[in-house]
């Protein structure tokens, strides 16, 4: 098996969004925003090369929306997909699957893009499976008013419409958050474990994946930056804050009595972390870039 980080384009979200209830005179320390209040995101994805499969987690927000669409995430930086898929001499067409932590656009907006003529969507990654789970995939396409302009159609629809789309059996409920415990599925179809977390949304999926001996977990919108390490720091966007403050707990002390390290895929300045207990909480121990850690 190898690993690679594939940065997809960085773009800005509202700090005081990214931070919910906590001041930004807390949040500015690791997360400083520019005039507009916004702060640096990035949509960072993770390929996996395992035999004769190329697996990509998450594909960014594609480049098939509206310039009045783009033009509220300001994107910055010269990254593209397909430029990182190069950088490792693979092409969109090797990608054989591609796992989709959860539906949101800035998650799974470049899986779809649009045909040749401009005249209809088509699967942007021809050859490969569209992993998600059905639970999750019900609440993508009958959306709750709160999260209906996150979940778009034409992300969602074309895959099915392609018979591409598959769903990863998860379990039905989180309720093993009351056990001081989270739902991991080990034994995916994809050949790496899951942890399945509600509180930002109906069955997000988080991979967790050995790698060169070390436990490295993708992190999608559970932990989404440094800046939110420390348990109050739950993004606005999460459905279920008090939900994600519960899972986000027990992950934080597995983390740490784990030695997981951490692959965030949003934080625009640090790539992988680890995490250690203070009289505070668990903290932000070292960061790494995927280079200096496997290389």
């Amino acid at each position: 098996m190898t690993l690679y980080p594939i940065e997809t384009g960085n773009f800005k979200l509202d700090g005081g969004a990214m931070f919910g209830v906590v001041p930004k005179t807390l949040w500015q320390k690791t997360n400083p925003a520019d005039d507009k209040n916004m702060i640096d995101i990035a949509a960072r994805s993770l390929l996996i090369e395992n035999g004769n499969r190329l697996i990509l987690i998450d594909t960014g927000m594609g480049n098939k929306q509206s310039d009045k669409f783009f033009g509220y995430y300001y994107r910055w930086g010269n990254d593209t997909l397909d430029g990182s898929l190069a950088k490792y001499g693979f092409h969109r067409d090797d990608i054989t699957d591609v796992f989709m932590t959860h539906l949101h656009f800035d998650h799974c907006g470049g899986s779809i893009q649009w045909n040749k003529d401009r005249t209809d969507y088509e699967p942007a990654f021809k050859n490969a499976i569209f992993w998600t789970n059905e639970a999750h995939w019900k609440w993508a396409i009958e959306p709750n008013a709160r999260e209906k302009a996150s979940f778009l159609k034409e992300n969602l629809l074309p895959m099915q419409e392609s018979g591409q789309l598959k769903f990863i059996n998860v379990p039905v409920s989180a309720a093993g958050v009351d056990k001081n415990s989270l739902n991991f599925v080990e034994n995916s179809a994809l050949g790496f474990g899951i942890l399945c977390v509600d509180g930002h949304t109906e069955k997000q999926m988080l991979p967790h994946i050995t790698y060169k001996g070390k436990k490295l977990v993708f992190m999608a919108d559970l932990i989404p930056t440094v800046g939110h390490i420390p348990l109050p720091y739950v993004i606005g966007y999460d459905t279920r804050p008090l939900l994600s403050l519960a899972e986000k707990k027990i992950f934080l002390h597995k983390a740490v009595s784990d030695d997981y390290f951490i692959f965030f895929e949003h934080d625009a300045h640090n790539e992988i972390c680890t995490l250690r207990s203070t009289e505070n909480g668990v903290r932000l121990d070292k960061t790494f870039t995927f280079n200096e850690l496997f290389n």
